[in-house]
């Protein structure tokens, strides 16, 4: 008994995995074990109750936190994109462009998912609109069962890797934390931050060097392959592709881009304030697809206003709650925004008017809530359980495992990412952001390590957990959604090609981390 209760901590931990594996909802888990332990180690005497006190002011640290401010706003932009049908519009037209190659179907679904991860970022989504849409035409020209499912369920994956995703947003707060408290550790009182703009930076060149392995194995397999990735036959000229239909299907969801993560990148805005404005512009983008035979006039006025209003930012200072406003110059300009602004909201309630017309307004918003409510949910109950395992010294003796391991830090860093990766294959990626990092992060930055360097290579092998079986989220909704001729293996055979591009991404980025480090040092020094 004595064993058990000095060692509480593992029997914590233990536990926790027991309950998950077992089925029971994370989020209770969690706070459930948290609070459970608690008591048990205060009877004992292994643990001061007193550190409970401590629990809401971590609750209020969450619910006012301005970066995880940023969730709903992504989460909103995705959900309205969504059902905004781009994604079908963007696959029929990659499909015409690059069907007539060997893979180029599945080099078309590839590209896509990476459109729609840098505008929409919701990984669910994108896999079943891909193995709703793609994989039957995949399937009907011959494709492997097994290429088609691991190309859509490698696409959809992109929206956790490239910025903006909720992903990088937990992640960039779990390392923000992580530093300070090994900067806090080694005495120094006076401390760097890393903000969401460097994860995002950090994340844009490997995300982008994924997509590129991406196509190259899957043109590489059709050159190998080719009856199990033929080429489409020449199309008829009225079903080939025009540049004026491509610009148009290409152009919102390039211009959304921009303006999010362009504003994000230059630092015109900050994460927050991008996401709003991700917000509003995947709106009015919406706003005409759901009525289509309306007026396109509010939406471009709307869309005038918000590119006009960025560009005016980064000559003039426009920001109202000054003591006193310079030259003339910025006071037209104020003005001017305002002129700006009315267009905006004129174009967002035209929007929001056609929304709620069409009946998906109030999906849109019960989605987005849904999403919003289990990310922050999960947040709080990690932190009551993160608070008691500290309380009863897990987080000395993770420290003392990882110092005193023999190959010092590149041991130490190298069992961190096999263990992400083995609890990839049973944990997703918020539970193992909220669980496992919190823990590990400090001891590995106290070892010297890059933090960006350190979180890029940490956000591929979150990635990487949507695609390992039995719970990879992927898996599950191609699964849902696939045809039935294709097979539960059929799904895992074609995505483990995919993983392994991944952990060898993993590798490349350890060996030339200037991949990784090159974009943020140069945004933001």
């Amino acid at each position: 008994m004595s064993l058990i209760l000095d060692n509480l901590d593992l029997v914590m931990f233990g536990v926790l995995c027991a309950g998950i594996l077992l089925g029971f909802p994370v989020i209770f888990t969690l706070s459930g074990i948290g609070i459970a332990f608690a008591l048990i180690g205060n009877a004992t005497g292994h643990f001061d109750i007193a550190l409970m006190r401590a629990f809401s002011t971590r609750i209020f640290g969450i619910m006012t936190n301005e970066v995880l401010m940023a969730i709903p706003m992504f989460v909103l932009m995705g959900v309205i994109l969504e059902r905004s049908k781009l994604a079908e519009e963007l696959l029929e037209e990659m499909g015409r462009l690059f069907g007539s190659l060997r893979g180029g179907l599945a080099v078309s679904v590839t590209i896509v998912g990476a459109l729609l991860a840098a505008s929409t970022g919701i990984v669910g989504a994108t896999v079943v609109t891909m193995a709703l849409i793609a994989l039957p035409t995949m399937l009907r020209n011959g494709y492997s069962r097994e290429l088609a499912a691991g190309a859509v369920c490698s696409a959809g994956t992109l929206g956790q890797i490239i910025p903006p995703s909720t992903m990088l947003i937990i992640l960039s707060e779990v390392m923000s934390s992580g530093y300070q408290q090994a900067q806090f550790a080694q005495g120094l009182f006076s401390v760097e931050t890393i903000s969401v703009g460097q994860i995002f930076a950090a994340s844009l060149v490997p995300g982008l060097m994924l997509v590129g392995l991406y196509i190259a194995y899957l043109l590489l397999f059709a050159w190998l392959r080719p009856s199990r990735a033929p080429a489409l036959p020449p199309r008829a000229p009225q079903d080939r592709v025009s540049t004026g239909r491509l610009l148009r299907v290409l152009m919102p969801p390039i211009i959304l881009i921009v303006a999010v993560l362009g504003s994000i990148l230059g630092g015109v805005a900050t994460p927050t304030e991008a996401a709003s404005v991700g917000a509003v512009g995947a709106l009015i983008l919406a706003g005409q697809r759901f009525a289509p035979g309306a007026s396109r006039i509010p939406t471009m006025l709307a869309a005038v206003g918000i590119v006009a209003m960025l560009v005016m930012t980064q000559f003039l200072d426009l920001r109202l709650g000054r003591a006193a406003i310079g030259t003339e110059a910025e006071r037209l300009g104020i003005w001017l925004a305002a002129g700006l602004s009315a267009l905006v909201a004129y174009g967002v309630l035209v929007s929001l008017w056609r929304a709620l017309r069409s009946g998906v307004l109030g999906a849109i918003v019960g989605q987005t809530m849904v999403v919003t409510c289990m990310i922050f949910a999960m947040l709080i109950g990690a932190s009551i359980f993160s608070l008691v395992f500290r309380g009863l010294g897990g987080d000395v003796r993770v420290e003392a495992f990882l110092t005193n391991m023999p190959g010092g830090q590149a041991a130490a860093l190298f069992f961190v990412m096999a263990l992400i990766f083995v609890m990839g294959f049973f944990l997703d990626f918020v539970e193992i952001s909220v669980i496992v990092l919190p823990i590990v992060i400090p001891v590995l930055l106290l070892m010297d390590t890059d933090p960006i360097w350190l979180a890029v290579m940490i956000a591929i092998n979150l990635q990487t957990s949507f695609m390992t079986p039995p719970f990879g989220f992927s898996l599950f909704y191609l699964r849902g959604a696939a045809p039935p001729e294709v097979r539960t293996l059929d799904i895992y055979r074609g995505v483990a090609p995919f993983v392994i591009i991944n952990v060898i991404g993993i590798f490349v980025i350890y060996l030339f981390p200037i991949i990784g480090t090159w974009l943020p040092r140069a945004l933001f020094g």
